[in-house]
């Protein structure tokens, strides 16, 4: 299989596409300013305290109060309160995380009041993002993950990842990490630790305690609520978990991330760092590998397959529901059991690729044209089984009911991936009406006159429709090279095929968008 990543990195946000035999299976868009992402630790407050839900809300500085739950506190909660007081209010280089003296667990089935107190100061990491209506998810039991390992203070204990099936090298991480880990630590062996050494393993280790005792400084003298430690931004995060030596190209267009993809690369596989290639090409990014078509083609509400199979998608607060329809896919030579389950089968592929791309969470009812053989049932089930094999997501699957229903659960941490396809017309703003044409190209000019002289703007480039870019560009005393003399500063126009006709934006020299 041809596995590619492809990287947009923009001034406001980042997105990663990964491309499976040149198939669009993930969409991920970082914004540079996103807080409260999953991973990030905080210094909250306890607002409130809910003994029918066994559970408190939390101040962390965002709209709502996060959620903790007497199950999220974890069972070393104790030691965590104490040494955020002493961190608090201590020097930090007196606090030492071997020489710390725990305190005992908390009991299973306890009660939040035994433990905290309205107004009380606790650190917490946030493990769902904010969702619609809802406010954070938190958890108190911290843990900082590694490329190969997952680090949790106040624990002893060591567990291997249950998808490293050899009962041998899962006994040799085990006897590796003891030798290794430092007192009051836990930690969890990453499937990606398979067959690795001690020293990657060593130096994975020693990152994650190094950040966690950032945190001691972090806490010197903070007041709730106040972010104590970030998570990697979800590019690093995203290229940790994803990028591994079975990619073919990592594909980016921005200088400094190619090189620490570079060096990220040649840590766990030196042979390869050849795959990233940075892009230099004119047009957009996504636009040259063709993946702004497959978004278009990908989202919204119905999906069409090539044979003529369509999805209908709907979202509701509760639940996701998606409906196979056969469309014009008919084989008159086949029965309509033979008909039903060939549809079925190429739905269930798309299927798969559709929860991985929006990132689909919580309940999905899929309706699939009904089967009446049991063993035709069995296959749909095992179709979307292997198709969703590759999804990283935690996920359950039911067999299709006698209705032909099928019924998933999919880890939802954060918001579902939502891309807007119908496109607000530019031209005529939805009053279907628009300028004479006449005068559109003096239009052009006179915001252009605003943007130089007004503004000071020392350079612009304007992005138009190809048809408008050749007519302005067109012949060597061309309108471009007059405004140009005229206003005495530099001027780009850049043809975008995904433009109305009378579509026109203004870009400033960092390829911000300027409002006109």
């Amino acid at each position: 299989m041809n596995r590619e990543l492809i990287i947009d990195s923009r001034a406001s946000e980042v997105d990663i596409v990964l491309l499976e035999d040149k198939l669009l299976v993930e969409l991920h868009q970082e914004k540079t300013n996103n807080n409260y992402a999953v991973g990030d630790v905080y210094l909250g407050r306890v607002k409130k305290i809910m003994p029918g839900l066994n559970a408190a809300f939390v101040d962390v500085g965002y709209e709502k109060d996060a959620f903790l739950h007497y199950l999220d506190l974890g069972p070393q909660i104790r030691s965590l309160i104490k040494y955020t007081k002493l961190a608090i209010n201590a020097n930090p280089s007196s606090i030492s995380s071997e020489s710390f003296k725990l305190e005992s667990d908390i009991e299973k089935s306890g009660k939040i009041t035994q433990v905290l107190t309205t107004g009380m100061q606790i650190m917490v990491q946030i493990a769902k993002e904010p969702i619609s209506t809802k406010g954070p998810r938190i958890s108190s039991e911290i843990s900082f993950a590694g490329r190969y390992l997952v680090l949790v203070p106040f624990s002893s204990r060591i567990s291997v990842s249950q998808k490293i099936r050899s009962s041998e090298e899962r006994n040799r991480l085990k006897r590796l990490i003891q030798s290794i880990k430092p007192n009051n630590f836990g930690v969890i062996i990453r499937t990606v630790a398979e067959n690795k050494k001690v020293a990657e393993l060593d130096a994975d280790l020693r990152n994650l305690v190094e950040k966690w005792e950032k945190t001691a400084i972090k806490l010197q003298n903070a007041k709730a609520p106040v972010k104590i430690i970030s998570e990697l931004d979800r590019t690093s995060a995203i290229l940790r978990d994803l990028l591994n030596e079975s990619f073919n190209n990592v594909h980016v267009n921005d200088q400094v991330l190619a090189e620490e993809i570079k060096s990220f690369i040649g840590t766990i596989a030196p042979q390869k760092v050849d795959i990233v290639k940075l892009y230099k090409g004119k047009q957009p990014i996504f636009e040259s590998f063709g993946i702004d078509k497959q978004i278009k083609s990908l989202f919204g509400k119905t999906i069409t397959i090539k044979s003529g199979v369509y999805l209908i998608i709907e979202h509701t607060e509760a639940m996701h529901v998606i409906d196979v329809n056969s469309g014009h896919r008919v084989n008159k030579e086949n029965s309509q059991e033979e008909n039903a389950l060939a549809v079925n089968l190429e739905a269930a592929g798309e299927i798969a690729r559709q929860l991985r791309l929006r990132d689909m969470g919580g309940i999905i009812v899929i309706d699939f044209i009904d089967m009446h053989e049991s063993k035709n049932r069995r296959e749909l089930y095992q179709k979307l089984r292997d198709e969703m094999a590759r999804d990283h997501a935690k996920h359950t699957i039911l067999p299709p009911s006698k209705f032909g229903l099928v019924q998933v659960t999919r880890q939802r941490v954060r918001p579902e991936m939502a891309v807007e396809i119908l496109e607000h017309c530019p031209v005529c703003e939805g009053t279907g009406k628009i300028r004479p044409s006449i005068i559109f190209v003096d239009e052009i000019e006179n915001n252009l006159k605003y943007l130089l002289q007004d503004q000071n703007e020392q350079s612009l480039t304007i992005a138009v429709h190809p048809y408008v870019h050749a007519y302005l560009t067109k012949g060597w005393w061309s309108r471009v090279r007059k405004w140009m003399w005229k206003y005495k500063k530099r001027i780009r126009v850049k043809p975008m095929t995904n433009y109305h006709q009378l579509e026109y934006k203004f870009f400033n020299d960092k390829n911000d968008e300027i409002k006109t």
